[in-house]
């Protein structure tokens, strides 16, 4: 455990790899990921860098920062490479962690706690998927937390004059206050307004209710240039898409603030087991939300006040807004992994002294659950998988089974002796083990024996030579495995009839019988269906957004 303390920042950026980098490529494209990739390539490949376009259509919906980043990516290392389009968020995920640490490094001058906290962020549920999923959510929240560690440190280094400064502080603050408004304005390239809202500001009420903001008239000046700064980087790209395309920016302007309003409307209370979102650390991140019971135990009152409030804040403003969705939680895990370091730390302390059932108990349980899943796991995953089980899996899965059998009797062992910290170390072990020997075995799960991508409708047309149209909506993964742009026949309510004797037609579950009406004075011939959903027919998963079946039509 000294070798560990003593090199803190090498074990997080270690952890950091083990979570985010590891077997990048194990799962399958998901929908948000689809509508980046899509949108990467065909910047590459019709050069569509600013008016940004899927399937050939205008994207405007999100700016472009994280798209550009995952074309670079997919330049570099290529466009097949899923590993390569996912690095990115990988990269952001690892500079989350990290800034998080040196932020709770200045704010606390506590290396260890600081360490904890970053771990416990690293593995936290959310996190984790964040920073492995390709999307604009991890982009947006990471670049804002770098911007966030800036402002603090225009908040808190003494002014010029003052007793404690060493002169130079003026410089450093038109630094820091350039360095947030650099951050910002890429949070905001990312995600728009999102983190703005659901993570500066709860940082900035924290803030003020715990720290207040002292000294303020000698820096009204650099936040001033923060302001402009961040207002320019934030709203250049809004505005040449405004310039060149108006109208099209008007109609996703209308449809995006109204999908805040009557879109995925959830009560005002759908969010009140956020915590559970960080996964193994959900007993844990509860406690440590008991203000009363905590308040007096940790090592630094005012600064768990503030992540405390920090997280709450976070929660309220997120559940004011009607539209709601399990994962716009990302911003809200951030300070509660922060404020669930402060009880980790506590018990790093103390829990060989405590007597009282009603603290050791939920520690036990905790732990001991996370322990007995990794003693069990060679039994029970063997019965669960025997089936799926051949050639190459059967290595992964030894070497799963292998360490979460080592990993669980060692934390029993250590729970037994009340030792907390290896029990913490190995719990984070225990994460980077199932991504690294348990991802490659995610795909035993993903069983339908009529998959069919999309990309075999190229070899249909490769033997007819006949171009092919999807009838209405299309979905962003079908289109990112055929490889190209598919036009579309129904757009705002009118169908298109496309001007060849015959054409292929993609028609989905809904359209159907429009699809059949619409063209029932034609020679229509079913040819095949392309299912790439991971589930077989019948599956409660099996989605029929992710199957089309292509029909022959002839005039």
């Amino acid at each position: 455990m000294k070798l560990l303390n003593k090199h803190p920042l090498l074990l997080l950026t270690l952890a950091c790899v083990g979570v985010f980098f590891v077997n990048l490529d194990a799962i399958f494209v998901n929908i948000m990921e689809a509508r980046n990739f899509i949108t990467a390539r065909e910047m590459i490949v019709d050069g569509n860098w600013l008016l940004t376009t899927m399937n050939s259509e205008p994207r405007y919906a999100k700016p472009p920062l994280p798209t550009w980043l995952t074309a670079l990516s997919g330049m570099l290392f290529g466009l097949k490479s899923l590993f390569a389009l996912r690095l990115p968020a990988a990269i952001m995920g690892l500079v989350l962690v990290l800034f998080s640490y040196k932020f709770l490094q200045k704010l606390t001058k506590n290396t260890q706690f600081a360490l904890i906290s970053g771990l416990v962020m690293v593995t936290s549920f959310y996190i984790v998927t964040a920073g492995r999923d390709a999307n604009w959510d991890i982009f947006t929240h990471s670049f804002m937390m770098v911007s966030i560690y800036f402002l603090y440190l225009l908040f808190t280094t003494p002014p010029a004059g003052h007793p404690s400064s060493k002169g130079g502080k003026k410089v450093q603050h038109y630094r820091n206050a350039l360095l947030a408004a650099l951050f910002f304005g890429c949070s905001f390239m990312s995600k728009g307004p999102v983190s703005l809202y659901a993570l500066l500001l709860p940082f900035l009420i924290a803030f003020g209710i715990v720290y207040k903001y002292k000294n303020f008239k000698s820096r009204i000046l650099p936040l001033f240039v923060f302001l402009v700064v961040s207002f320019l980087l934030s709203g250049w790209w809004y505005w040449y898409t405004y310039t060149f395309d108006p109208e099209t920016v008007a109609k996703i302007t209308e449809r995006e603030t109204s999908n805040w309003t009557g879109y995925e409307t959830k009560p005002i209370y759908y969010y009140w087991s956020f915590f559970t979102q960080s996964g193994v650390w959900t007993i844990p991140a509860f406690i440590a939300l008991l203000y009363p019971y905590l308040k007096n135990r940790v090592f630094n009152k005012k600064a768990y006040q503030f992540t405390f409030w920090w997280t709450m804040a976070s929660v309220i403003l997120l559940s004011i807004i009607p539209e709601k969705k399990v994962r716009y939680l990302l911003p809200v895990i951030i300070p509660l992994a922060m404020n669930t370091g402060f009880y980790m730390e506590y018990l790093f302390r103390r829990f060989k002294e405590l007597k009282d059932k009603r603290e050791t108990i939920p520690v036990y349980f905790n732990f001991g659950l996370i322990a007995l899943i990794g003693v069990i796991f060679p039994i029970g995953g063997y019965i669960f998988l025997k089936d799926q089980l051949s050639g190459s899996y059967w290595i992964w899965f030894a070497l799963l089974s292998l360490s979460l059998f080592i990993i669980g009797v060692v934390m029993f062992r250590n729970l037994r002796r009340k030792a907390i910290q290896p029990v913490f170390y190995f719990t984070i072990a225990f994460i980077v083990a199932v991504i690294s020997f348990g991802m490659p075995l995610a795909k035993t799960l993903t069983v339908n024996p009529e998959y069919k991508g999309l990309s075999k409708l190229n070899d249909w047309q490769a033997e007819t030579n006949l171009k092919v149209y999807e009838f209405g909506g299309f979905s962003p993964e079908l289109i990112w495995d055929y490889g190209k742009p598919i036009p579309r026949l129904e757009k705002d309510g009118s169908i298109e009839i496309p001007p060849e004797m015959q054409f292929g037609v993609l028609v989905a579950e809904a359209d159907e019988g429009k699809f059949k009406k619409q063209f029932e004075g034609f020679s229509v011939e079913k040819v095949t269906r392309y299912d790439m959903n991971p589930q077989a027919p019948g599956h409660r998963t099996h989605r029929p957004r992710l199957w089309r079946d292509l029909y022959l039509v002839s005039k």
